[in-house]
């Protein structure tokens, strides 16, 4: 196979590894040559850490060689997103201010898929601070272009990893979630990916010393991107690991399979949530997943109007915006030029809200997960779009207040299923306009299984899409 190796999925290359049939430098060295070639196309990549990724190669290689049982991701390369540590690395946030804040350990789903025998390779590209919008485009690094077509953005905020996933820079990508920014550049670059239920992974989102406020804690949550349902599964198990973490104690050690399904699951399709005007390549790919799904054998029906999901949204964007009000003069300048725009434009739109409204809104999220709760007692397993809209122009919702409340109406579904909590998985339901159009899979609290199962079946049904050269 000599140095195409990057062309495989972590399982098979973990395996390999385990097996001696391949040592992890070889591995690591195979995908390195492959950023080589295409990271000038993509810039997806950042902080390249070649000498760090082949000495702990060599070491996990010495450990074979010593009879030492490897764990199930042996010398698999991952990209780190920038907000998140990678021990004796800057965490930059994309932006010049931090390019020298070295992190003096890693973030706790970096020490877990480390613990798997996961390798990374480097740090990989976002919008500045998170902020900057949903384009990748950072202050320190600037753009990252999808490998699908670069007058298209590859979305965000962890655009980085799924660009490099699609280019075969890494199998696999570590990003976060808080609205959409592991599902939108999975969706969008024809890889999938899952947002987790909020407390299933340990995690720590700390920028310094304080912990974030309490949207920071309850929305976002790290995930997973991967070329294959496969080792996305074999990360969620690594990521989700035995035992609790004492750095974050909110997280619960859920086993990551909660038992058989006692007969077909009930599917409810959403092809237009909230009403949403869905464009017809993203019809046909939610189509093509409910066939696969049905053929299946799954239970599936058009489902009826999502519970309180206009009191979601506004409760969504009510907390971040209010939250983000009280640092906004500083984090303001840590943006760059124009990286002000997007969360400006999102103030209009949602104002701040006084301290009563604030808390009344913690207790509204409450009965709002209690309905959702109730409604997947009889759809243990939504399926709908990511974004209802075809990928678009990089940075038009930075641009203009149109394409600002295009975007945020397009990821209506992710934002609402983010304030909920549920987990979610994105898989590719096919290639429509010469596009990837992803679908996703959204379970009961805690039951990434289920989602997991089903994206297989949609993804035995179209196929893996990537890797895929570069295209101007």
């Amino acid at each position: 196979m000599g140095s195409a190796w990057w062309r495989q999925e972590a399982a098979v290359l973990a395996a390999a590894v385990r097996a001696g049939d391949v040592t992890a430098v070889e591995v690591v060295d195979s995908h390195l040559e492959r950023v080589a070639d295409v990271n000038p196309a993509v810039r997806a990549v950042t902080q390249l850490l070649a000498d760090r990724a082949r000495t702990q190669a060599a070491d996990l290689d010495r450990r074979r060689a010593a009879g030492e049982r490897l764990g199930p991701l042996a010398g698999v390369p991952f990209t780190v997103k920038e907000c998140t540590a990678v021990e004796g690395v800057p965490t930059t946030f994309g932006t010049v201010r931090f390019k020298d804040h070295v992190a003096p350990y890693d973030a706790p789903p970096v020490t877990r898929l480390r613990a798997a025998g996961a390798i990374p390779l480097g740090h990989s590209n976002m919008p500045t601070m998170i902020l900057a919008g949903v384009h990748t485009r950072s202050e320190l690094f600037g753009d990252t272009w999808n490998p699908w077509d670069r007058d298209v953005t590859p979305g965000g905020t962890s655009g980085g990893d799924g660009a490099a996933v699609a280019s075969g820079m890494v199998p696999l990508g570590l990003g976060n979630d808080s609205g959409g920014s592991v599902r939108l550049p999975a969706a969008f670059c024809g890889v999938a990916g899952l947002k987790p239920t909020t407390g299933r992974f340990p995690a720590d989102h700390r920028l310094g010393p304080d912990d974030p406020s309490l949207a920071s804690q309850v929305f976002v949550v790290d995930g997973p991107l991967a070329r294959t349902v496969r080792d996305l599964r074999l990360s969620f198990e690594a990521l989700a690991g035995p035992g609790a973490d004492p750095r974050d104690p909110r997280a619960v050690p859920v086993p990551t399979r909660l038992g058989e399904a006692t007969g077909p699951l009930r599917v409810g399709v959403c092809p237009r949530p909230n009403g949403a005007d869905t464009h017809p390549d993203v019809r046909a790919a939610v189509d093509a997943a409910a066939s696969a799904l049905s053929d299946a054998g799954y239970e599936v029906e058009e489902a009826p109007d999502l519970p309180r999901f206009q009191d979601a949204l506004d409760a969504y964007s009510a907390m971040v915006m209010t939250e983000f009000s009280g640092s906004w003069p500083v984090i303001r300048t840590l943006l760059g030029e124009d990286g002000h725009r997007y969360i400006e434009m999102s103030m209009e739109k949602s104002a701040p809200v006084e301290l009563a409204e604030y808390l009344r809104l913690t207790g509204v999220r409450l009965g709002i997960q209690r309905a959702w709760a109730q409604y997947q007692e009889r759809y243990p397993l939504l399926l709908g779009p990511v974004f209802t809209q075809r990928p678009m122009a990089p940075g038009i919702e930075s641009e203009s207040r149109e394409g600002h409340g295009f975007v945020g109406a397009a990821l209506a579904l992710c934002s609402v299923t983010s304030f909920v909590g549920v987990p979610a998985v994105t898989v590719a339901g096919g290639v429509f306009g010469g596009l990837p159009q992803g679908v996703q899979l959204i379970g009961r609290f805690f039951r990434e299984d289920q989602c997991l199962d089903a994206a297989a079946v949609v993804e035995e049904r179209v196929g893996v899409l990537t890797p895929v050269e570069p295209r101007g």
